[in-house]
């Protein structure tokens, strides 16, 4: 880093910290029909980012009454993303964060804020496999499934291909029911462009109900496409695909940031969580919860929520932003949503049965912060039918400080109807279950 450019990121951070705080109750922020306030035109942004601190010792988050929370695997390095195999074993996608190449200040405020954010080290690249041999909700045998991997992050088993979503695309490899690790090469099936700007590099998978269709998700390479919008070629989409990799094309497109993707349970419409853009305030805009239209534009990066223009974008598209669909459900903004898990279990209450488990990996740029926890949102009919309810809490130490004690990431419920959340700073997966 040049240093104009750590000068310049130091005076961002001094004066950003300074930015008001928002005066706007959450309760205004989610929902069908969030406020949007009129976009800030500062020119220092609000930076107020976490430290990362892990967990004491005995410590554990946070669940309603009627749960308990307990470590289903710890030791890990950087736990992502989960799968659970047809065995009951679960996956565990290991991986990290890497610098961005800066070409712009954004890029360079970025990977700072990666550093001071979390000091664990290098990317694992690998997928480990943990196996609860006793049935009691603790993974007593971990071992690696797979390495050699490039920030892997989405799974899927399908027939005898195993496949994975590394940053620079979707490999196959040849699963052996019954054998402990994969062993043979695997082969790339989808090339996807790496990496992006404010770390986009994560690449989740899901295949439709009968295994003939295949989709994954890719984030842009910027926050408004200000390194042009030819860098942003296959970025801000899901793509779908067939399992030989052909057939590739967008199913949607103009989400600047999709991650988590799930079938709703009543109506089998394939539903995302998003991350919108940054640097227009503390509201603004709100990342969000939608169901994927085929063929749907979603705004990003002319629009947001539907046709607000954002004036930024030069040179401008009203031809796109005139039939660009207004996401069904605001998270909040800035809340980093990014896995997602409809209940289909039994072992929860009934009023669990399915709504929509939320991880939010929590904000940088926003004052109060925003996230750091699993949040519910009922459905009905399809549809949300709420507000976001915090479902497992206490990831953010609460005296002001900053700390973070861990970020959850991807959600998945387990084949006994327990919610594992896999936990980036505290290095573990958790496991909640309802009291008996």
């Amino acid at each position: 880093m040049s240093k104009f450019g750590a000068l310049a990121i130091a005076a961002i951070a001094l004066v950003g910290a300074c930015s008001p705080p928002s005066q706007e109750p959450q309760s205004r922020l989610v929902g069908k029909h969030p406020f949007l306030p009129a976009p800030e035109k500062n020119l220092i942004p609000t930076l107020n980012f976490s430290i990362a601190r892990g967990w004491a010792k005995h410590a554990v988050p946070q669940a309603p009454a009627g749960f308990t929370v307990t470590k289903f695997a710890a030791g890990l390095a950087h736990p992502r993303w989960l799968y659970q195999l047809p065995d009951g074993d679960v996956l565990v996608a290991e991986s990290n964060t890497v610098p961005t190449p800066p070409h712009s200040l954004e890029d360079r405020i970025g990977n700072w804020l990666q550093a001071r954010a979390d000091s664990h080290g290098a990317s694992a690249n690998r997928i480990t496999r943990l196996h609860d041999s006793k049935g009691a909700g603790v993974a007593d045998r971990s071992a690696v499934f797979l390495d050699g991997l490039h920030q892997p992050f989405g799974m899927l088993l399908l027939g005898n291909n195993f496949y994975v979503g590394d940053t620079d695309g979707v490999v196959a490899f040849v699963y052996q029911p019954g054998a402990p690790r994969i062993a043979g090469p695997g082969r790339m099936i989808v090339a996807l462009p790496a990496g992006g700007y404010n770390n986009h590099w994560t690449r989740n998978l899901i295949a439709n109900a009968d295994g003939t269709k295949l989709y994954v998700t890719v984030g842009s390479g910027s926050n408004i496409a200000e390194h042009g919008i030819a860098n942003e070629t296959h970025r801000a989409n899901i793509i779908e695909f067939n399992p030989d990799g052909s057939g590739m094309r967008v199913l949607a497109s103009g989400m600047r940031n999709p991650n988590g993707l799930g079938w709703e349970p009543r109506t089998h419409a394939l539903w995302t969580v998003v991350n919108e853009r940054d640097m227009l305030g503390n509201d603004l805009t709100p990342d969000y919860l939608t169901h994927v239209a085929d063929g749907g534009f979603y705004g990003w990066p002319y629009s947001y929520w539907g046709r607000h223009v954002d004036v930024r974008v030069q040179p401008q598209r009203p031809d796109l932003v005139a039939r660009a669909l207004t996401p069904d459900f605001s998270l909040g903004s800035h809340v980093a949503p990014l896995g997602l898990a409809f209940y289909e279990g039994t072992a929860f209450p009934a009023a669990y049965h399915g709504g929509a488990f939320i991880g939010e990996h929590g904000s940088w740029n926003r004052k109060p912060f925003a996230g750091y926890k699993v949040v519910f949102v009922p459905f009905k009919d399809g549809q949300p039918s709420g507000e976001p309810q915090d479902f497992l809490t206490g990831f953010m130490a609460g005296d002001g400080s900053g700390d973070d004690y861990g970020r959850p990431v991807g959600v998945i419920v387990a084949k006994d109807g327990s919610l594992l959340v896999a936990d980036d700073v505290g290095d573990c997966v958790w496991r909640v279950a309802a009291k008996k």
